[in-house]
């Protein structure tokens, strides 16, 4: 029998899963899938849409122009990057930066999501945009949930704007930050009340 994994391994291997994936045709126009990046054992854990331009070239999550601005609110809540760990609901760019069919995002949840969220085991999921909360809550639109916290399957998921969104209306921009902020002050409410316990 194989001895358990520690969260890194097993992140390390689904990684590994992803960069040979041909379960959906996404891979067909990759240069590099982006299976995610941070912490393992991360109080949050960031899930957006799909890598974009940058990001397939990369091979890593968030590093355009979205990814800096969310950089930076992450900075305005006090953390940094390697505080957290960030991915994707699909890890290949979509054609022309499209969003990802439904198809697509159910394959990469199931297959990829799902095992590096029980790896990490985050204090709070933080969902960034539309396409994450339909994938991961069922839910159609992320203004119907911005800024509130829902837990499901025993897990806390908080609810934000995409950072590109933000880059496209500016005026949104407070609002990210702010959500981003309180997705932090959730998780560290969450760890006090587990020690209190």
């Amino acid at each position: 029998m194989r001895p358990a994994m520690g969260s890194a391994e097993v992140l390390e291997e689904v990684a590994e899963e992803v960069r040979g994936c041909r379960l959906c045709p996404l891979w067909e126009g990759r240069r590099n899938a982006v299976p995610g990046e941070g912490n393992p054992s991360a109080e949050i854990m960031i899930v957006g849409e799909g890598p974009g331009e940058e990001e397939d070239l990369q091979g890593r999550p968030f590093v355009g122009r979205a990814g800096r601005l969310l950089t930076q609110a992450l900075a305005h809540a006090g953390l940094r990057r390697e505080d957290v760990y960030i991915t994707n609901v699909v890890k290949c760019r979509p054609p022309g930066n499209r969003e990802p069919t439904p198809e697509e995002s159910k394959v990469c949840v199931e297959k990829y999501l799902r095992r590096q969220m029980e790896a990490v085991n985050p204090r709070v999921v933080l969902l960034l945009g539309t396409v994450a909360v339909r994938s991961l809550l069922g839910i159609g639109s992320v203004m119907a949930v911005r800024g509130k916290s829902i837990t499901k399957g025993g897990r806390v998921f908080f609810c934000t704007i995409h950072p590109a969104a933000a880059l496209y209306n500016p005026a949104s921009r407070p609002l990210l930050f702010k959500d981003v902020a309180a997705a932090k002050g959730l998780a560290e409410s969450l760890r006090s009340s587990m020690l209190q316990q």
